[in-house]
């Protein structure tokens, strides 16, 4: 939905990942369930956007004709919009163990590419005119996946180049504007800011990616600077900042400063546990679900010690090598500051809305709390149509 007391053409949805469903049959069959639900609570009376959650199997099935004029009936039908996709994860989401292996294939692979042209190609035939478009993505690889190979940043930001020059020629084709969306996150080559900026400005936004872009979209040197820094950004989830601690209006401000474009924010909070004591185990093991990875940073004394998941933070907390506060990658209700026995970082998330209140940030805001069904019970009262017209019904009071 259009935001039209926020400076710029900003618009609210929420990701449909939360849903499972992996082919397009099981997209559309979730989305009939849901959709008039969530709409009734939160937008009865004008279009509401959605951020469309794809997998590469959807993606290329919604590639025939009569599937994609399937999915152009069913947003008409109950007036949605599409105007950015999720094309994160490239497999099975729900009900099996995803843990690392969502980052894969990796933007070290021909695979990632194909997909996300495949998603870019989806989201400018649904994406209304005059409207910027934005496809979300995997933060590069997996941490442990980059330290094994010593040009992988390289070798990335050669994948990402090519596929601007796909986005360049999109545009060209179609009038479609559509960013590729990098989304750092906890223990991955893109984590932190810091590395971010790093990553842009010595790989991406570079001669050598924007040579890439001009041979294969048919522009000048500069001209393929421009597109490189028009087509390729980041999605910023607050969760994920909040994991790293992260102060958001610090963090806009940097990458403003270094003309990366923001795309997206996806609107989520994590779990906080201001200190943790002898029974933090026993209360966090409800939420070491065995399907997503949970990482956690701890900063104890002012110095930060991260943990890939749960498990091994456990381990540390038992042989004493662990404490201070921790933030664990678990994506909870935004409409949540105490989450059962936790605090969570909902506080984060009203800061970074804040600086959406104040001032243009991003044009899409995404409420992304994909973890509904491993959450541990006392959390998840709620349908999940309802908990998620709730949160989007806490965020539109959060910026009004």
């Amino acid at each position: 939905m259009r935001l039209n007391h926020l400076p710029g053409d900003v618009h609210l949805t929420y990701c449909t990942n939360i849903h499972a469903g992996e082919s397009w049959d099981e997209v559309r069959d979730s989305l009939e369930a849901h959709l008039p639900r969530i709409k009734a609570q939160v937008s009865p009376d004008a279009p509401l956007g959605l951020g469309l959650r794809l997998s590469a199997i959807a993606a290329h099935a919604l590639a025939a004709p009569a599937a994609f004029d399937e999915l152009r009936a069913l947003l008409s039908r109950y007036d949605f919009y599409v105007f950015t996709i999720n094309a994160f994860p490239y497999g099975p989401f729900h009900g099996t163990r995803v843990k690392e292996d969502v980052y894969q294939p990796d933007w070290l692979t021909h695979e990632r590419l194909t997909y996300t042209d495949q998603a870019a190609e989806i989201l400018a035939g649904l994406l209304p005119d005059g409207m910027i478009g934005s496809v979300s993505t995997v933060p590069g690889t997996f941490k442990a996946v980059a330290a094994k190979r010593p040009d992988a940043a390289r070798a990335m930001a050669d994948t990402m180049a090519r596929h601007a020059a796909t986005l360049v020629k999109l545009q060209r084709r179609t009038g479609r504007e559509i960013v590729l969306a990098l989304e750092p996150e906890p223990c991955c080559f893109l984590e932190t800011v810091e590395e971010t900026l790093a990553f842009f400005g010595d790989h991406l936004n570079t001669d050598a990616s924007a040579a890439i872009v001009a041979q294969a979209a048919g522009l000048s040197l500069g001209e393929a600077r421009e597109a490189l820094r028009r087509h390729i950004g980041l999605c910023y989830d607050i969760c994920h900042g909040a994991v790293e601690f992260e102060d958001p209006a610090d963090a806009f401000a940097r990458l403003s400063t270094a003309g990366i474009r923001i795309a997206k924010l996806q609107l989520s909070s994590a779990l906080r546990i201001p200190a943790v004591g002898a029974d933090t185990e026993q209360s966090l093991t409800a939420f070491n679900d065995g399907v997503y990875l949970h990482q956690v940073v701890e900063r104890r004394n002012g110095a930060i010690t991260r943990h890939v998941d749960l498990s091994p933070a456990f381990a540390a907390l038992r042989a004493g090598a662990a404490g201070g506060e921790w933030r664990v990658h678990c994506h909870v209700p935004v409409f949540l500051e105490i989450a059962g026995e936790f605090h969570s970082t909902q506080p984060t998330l009203k800061a970074a809305l804040a600086c959406a209140k104040a001032g243009f940030v991003a044009p899409h805001l995404e409420v992304e709390t994909y973890t509904w069904d491993v959450l541990p019970p006392q959390l998840r009262q709620e349908s999940r149509a309802d908990a998620i017209a709730r949160e989007m019904n806490w965020v539109l009071e959060e910026l009004r």
